[in-house]
């Protein structure tokens, strides 16, 4: 209720200014354009966009991409939406973060002068936050789909998520931890990265209420040797390594560690849900279990997954994305579900006004192949539970392991 009061008087201000208006034709991205998954065959007619706020470069890179597949997808098997009795076309348009929350503001006014009616994103809460008045000011929702900070909506009137927040991602891994007899962590995450820490955060508050042993540590944006940091844990005589990271990142983590002859168990939150991690651990002759927590466990709706697969498979692009694998990542799956929870709020709205969207969003319910999305009065989805995967050396993949009720 108070995040619904407070929209209301923020839309009353944006309407007094003006500042509320209908989605226009989008504006040059500058190159922000994702290949694949088009909206081909669509019939002509009135078009509402749906900015897709992203990165596709630096260290998220690989995990936006695989996020925008889901979109993709689902814009492929559904290119139109009934608003207010009209039939329109969805278009979606891309502005890539670059990972990087001095892009942030950048790529967020790409889509508000894309004429968005409303927006996804993003595959990283720093950049999630760094943009997030942007949208706002603008009067622009934008529906999150894996940013787990939970700074993300708090204190923003804009911003809704459909995934699980780190408080409960961070004492879901520690108890994970803690079940497994394991009472001696170490904690590893990018310096000043909010992702990472917040998680970090959270999961040594819940590991130190357990009784365990935790050794934290943090490595500068760019670091490729991770050599140190791995002595330091095996030196601290870490039976786990918990260390919530890019993907790009983690191979690095895999790799050195099996090189090292650590072969201490690797936990992680739910960026580590990618096909990259299964390569990773491939290449490392399985050295290491790995775990990771995540928003949706593969084998929970074949036809949903036939249909993904055989769609990324049909396209060298769509392939190259998923890092050259039809492995799906969680990720994708929110995305695609995403993509729906957004088609809902334009339906309900029943106009592309940004702020008739903005106003209907507290009241949108979609069942989606995660579950069921409902917002609760800070606009995050209403989640109850996490699954955990772990890399099975027989598939080559990551498979479930547990599901978490919280």
């Amino acid at each position: 209720m108070k995040k619904f009061l407070a929209l209301i008087l923020v839309l009353a201000m944006l309407m007094a200014f003006g500042l509320c208006g209908c989605g226009t034709a989008p504006a040059d991205n500058g190159g922000d354009t994702a290949e694949g998954g088009d909206s081909a065959g669509a019939p002509a007619g009135d078009t509402v966009y749906i900015g897709v706020y992203e990165p596709q470069s630096g260290d998220n890179g690989s995990g936006g991409k695989q996020e925008i597949l889901g979109m993709q997808y689902a814009n492929s098997l559904t290119p139109t939406v009934d608003i207010g009795g009209t039939t329109y076309n969805v278009e979606l348009v891309y502005a890539d973060n670059e990972s990087a929350n001095d892009k942030a503001v950048s790529a967020a006014n790409k889509l508000i002068s894309a004429g968005c009616s409303v927006c996804l994103g993003s595959y990283g809460s720093g950049v999630s936050m760094a943009a997030a008045d942007t949208f706002e000011a603008a009067g622009i929702p934008i529906i999150g789909v894996s940013c787990t900070n939970v700074l993300v909506t708090d204190g923003n009137e804009i911003y809704y998520r459909i995934c699980f927040t780190d408080p409960d991602q961070g004492t879901i891994d520690a108890n994970l931890v803690h079940s497994m007899g394991y009472n001696n962590v170490y904690c590893l995450a990018m310096l000043g990265e909010d992702y990472g820490q917040g998680l970090v955060n959270y999961f040594v508050a819940a590991a130190e209420d357990l009784g365990m042993t935790v050794t934290q540590d943090q490595f500068p944006e760019g670091n490729s040797d991770f050599t140190s940091y791995l002595t330091n844990a095996k030196n601290a005589g870490a039976e786990v390594i918990f260390a919530p990271c890019s993907t790009g990142y983690a191979q690095l983590i895999i790799q050195q560690a099996a090189a090292q002859g650590l072969t201490v168990p690797l936990v992680a939150g739910d960026t580590w849900d990618s096909g990259v991690i299964s390569d990773a651990c491939v290449a490392a002759n399985g050295a290491n279990e790995v775990y990771c927590s995540t928003f949706y466990a593969n084998g929970s709706n074949p036809e949903f997954e036939d249909g993904i697969r055989e769609w990324i498979n049909g396209d060298s692009t769509n392939l190259a994305n998923n890092g050259g694998t039809d492995e799906l990542a969680a990720t994708t799956v929110l995305g695609y579900d995403a993509y729906y929870v957004a088609l809902e709020a334009l339906k309900a709205a029943g106009s592309t006004d940004p702020a008739a969207v903005w106003e209907a969003l507290p009241g949108v319910t979609y069942d989606g192949v995660t579950g069921n999305i409902a917002f609760n009065d800070t606009g995050d989805a209403d989640r109850h539970q996490a699954f955990i995967k772990n890399f099975d050396a027989e598939s080559g993949t990551l498979v479930f392991y547990d599901l978490i009720e919280f």
